[in-house]
C-alpha cells in the first residue's frame, strides 16, 4: 500500500535535487479532459491546490467551418463565434437583418420582406411589436417557424446536479404530426458546442416515443420508451439518475433503467436548462447523442426537480419558476390571434406569443392595409426597367426614367 502526500497532473514541481538523480524532467503535453481516481472523479481546476503554465484546451469548432454566408470563424482558448458580414447575424450568420428594427422590449427581429419585419417576442411578450405584457403559467411552445428560429425558455444552470437528479413534467402535444417525430423537451450541457465527450442531459421525442439519454464524458446512456398513449391528453414523466444508473418512467409505462458505459460518475454541465428547444437551434451545436431536429410543439408544464432524496421537488430557475430568457412562447391554450385582425383577405399566423400577417399578393403592412407599388419590389409581376432604369409609377402603370447612354420603353436600348 502506497500513501501519496500530493498527486501531480502533467508534471512535477522540478527541483535542484530531481535534475541531480533523474536528469531532464519533461512535463505532459496536451489536454486532459476527466481525472478519476479510486472511481472518484476529481474537478481537475476546482480541486486542485496550485499550479503552473496551465491554461484551456483550444476549442476546435472552427475546423469543421460552422459560419454562414460568408461569416468568419474566430475562436480563443475560451470560445469560438462567428463574425459575420453585413446584412447577417446569428449564431452561425444564418440570418438575415432587419435594416430598420421597429420590435421592441429585445425582440428578435427578422425580415419579412424587403419592406416588413415580424416581431420574434421574448418571454413575456406577445402581439405584433411584442409590446403588450403577458402572464405564462403553462409556457406553450411552437417548434422552429418559417423563419429558422425556434421557441424556448432559457433558466439558470440546475446546482448540484453532478451525481443525482430527478424530473417530473407534463406536456400536452399539438395537433401536428410533426411534433411527434422528432423534437427537444429539455437539455443542459457542458459547453452545448457539439464536441465530442461533452457531458449533456436531453430528453426529447423521437417517432412517437420519448428519448432520455445522458453522457457523464464516457459514453452516452439511452432509454427510449413504449410508443405513447395518443389517447391521453396530457403525458406525464418521470426521470432520474444516481451516479451511472438512469431510469424513465411515461405515464403508465412500466419504469425502464440504464447504466451508462465507462467509469465515470459525475454529470458536468455548465450550460443553462434549454426548455422547449435551444436559443439558435442548429442541432450541430447539441453533442452527438443529444440531437433533435426541432424543438417542441405543444405545451409543458409543471416541471420539477431535486438533486437528492432529502430535498423536495422544486421549480427550475432563479428566483425558482422564473426564466433568464425565452422567445415566441405563449400561455397553453392562449391564441394571440384572437386580438388581431388581418385585412384585405391576410391570414393571422401564430407561434407561441409571436404573431403576424401573412398578406395576399399586391398588399402589405402590419395588418396587411397598404398597396404594393407597382415599382417596389414586391410587386407581382415585377417592372421591367433595365440597366439601372427607375421605375415610377403612374395612375395607370408605370415608366422608366432611363439613365446616360439607354432608351427604349424599359431602357433596354443602348
Amino acid at each position: 500500500q502506497i500513501t501519496f502526500g500530493s498527486i501531480f497532473l502533467g508534471n512535477v514541481p522540478v527541483h535542484e535535487e530531481v535534475h541531480r538523480c533523474a536528469g531532464q524532467i519533461h512535463g505532459f503535453k496536451g489536454c486532459v479532459r476527466d481525472f478519476q481516481v479510486n472511481n472518484k472523479e476529481l474537478f481537475i481546476i476546482d480541486e486542485a491546490l496550485g499550479g503552473r503554465n496551465v491554461e484551456n484546451c483550444n476549442v476546435p469548432i472552427c475546423d469543421y467551418h460552422p459560419c454562414h454566408n460568408g461569416g468568419t470563424c474566430i475562436s480563443d482558448a475560451e470560445n469560438w463565434f462567428c463574425e459575420c458580414p453585413k446584412l447577417y447575424s446569428g449564431k452561425l450568420c444564418q440570418f438575415a437583418t432587419c435594416d430598420e428594427n421597429p420590435c421592441g422590449n429585445g425582440a428578435t427581429c427578422f425580415p419579412k420582406s424587403r419592406r416588413d419585419a415580424v416581431c420574434l417576442c421574448p418571454y413575456g411578450r406577445s402581439g405584433i411589436l411584442c409590446s403588450d405584457a403577458i402572464n405564462i403559467s403553462q409556457p406553450s411552445f411552437s417548434g422552429t417557424d418559417v423563419f429558422g428560429y425556434t421557441s424556448f425558455l432559457a433558466y439558470s444552470t440546475i446546482p448540484n446536479i453532478t451525481f443525482y437528479y430527478e424530473f417530473h413534467l407534463k406536456f400536452q402535444l399539438a395537433n401536428h404530426h410533426s411534433a411527434l417525430q422528432d423534437s427537444l423537451i429539455f437539455f443542459t450541457g457542458q459547453k452545448g458546442q457539439g464536441l465530442n465527450g461533452d457531458d449533456f442531459l436531453v430528453l426529447g421525442l423521437h417517432n412517437g416515443r420519448v428519448v432520455y439519454s445522458y453522457n457523464l464524458g464516457s459514453g452516452t446512456a439511452t432509454i427510449i420508451s413504449k410508443p405513447l398513449d395518443l389517447t391521453l391528453n396530457v403525458h406525464v414523466i418521470h426521470l432520474g439518475r444516481y451516479l451511472q444508473k438512469g431510469w424513465l418512467k411515461v405515464d403508465d409505462q412500466k419504469n425502464k433503467t440504464i447504466t451508462s458505459p465507462g467509469r465515470l460518475v459525475g454529470l458536468n454541465v455548465f450550460s443553462q436548462f434549454y426548455l422547449g428547444g435551444y436559443r439558435e437551434y442548429t442541432p450541430e451545436l447539441l453533442p452527438k447523442g443529444s440531437r433533435f431536429n426541432n424543438s417542441f410543439q405543444g405545451c409543458i408544464f409543471d416541471v420539477q426537480v431535486r438533486t437528492s432524496m432529502n430535498q423536495e421537488f422544486k421549480s427550475p430557475g432563479t428566483p425558482e419558476g422564473h426564466p433568464n430568457s425565452g422567445r415566441s412562447v405563449g400561455q397553453c391554450k392562449d391564441s394571440p390571434c384572437s386580438l388581431i385582425k388581418c385585412r384585405n383577405g391576410g391570414k393571422c399566423i401564430e407561434g407561441g406569443s409571436t404573431v403576424y400577417c401573412d398578406c395576399l399578393t399586391g398588399w402589405k403592412g402590419a395588418f396587411c392595409t397598404e398597396t404594393v407599388s407597382v415599382c417596389e419590389p414586391e410587386h407581382d409581376p415585377p417592372h421591367l426597367c433595365k440597366q439601372g432604369g427607375t421605375c415610377v409609377p403612374l395612375p395607370n402603370g408605370y415608366t422608366c426614367h432611363c439613365p446616360l447612354g439607354t432608351t427604349g420603353t424599359y431602357c433596354e436600348q443602348g
